[in-house]
């Protein structure tokens, strides 16, 4: 089984969604501030995974 890191980046999030490097960031900007307007520390071009899978998916974790 394969190990998943924390954070997704912004390369992954252009090539699973299908769109420009450039937007993936604008839209990890976006969902940063989110998450720093609630008081966690963020880290740019980055975002974990949990978060990004519960604001795209509606999920926090993939079953399988």
């Amino acid at each position: 089984m394969q190990r998943q890191n924390y954070m997704i980046t912004a390369e992954e999030v252009a090539e699973s969604m299908g769109i420009s490097l450039g937007y993936a960031y604008k839209l990890l900007r976006k969902l940063n501030k989110e998450l720093a307007d609630q008081g966690y520390v963020t880290v740019a071009g980055k975002i974990p995974r949990a978060f990004w899978e519960k604001k795209f998916y509606g999920y926090s974790q993939i079953v399988m």
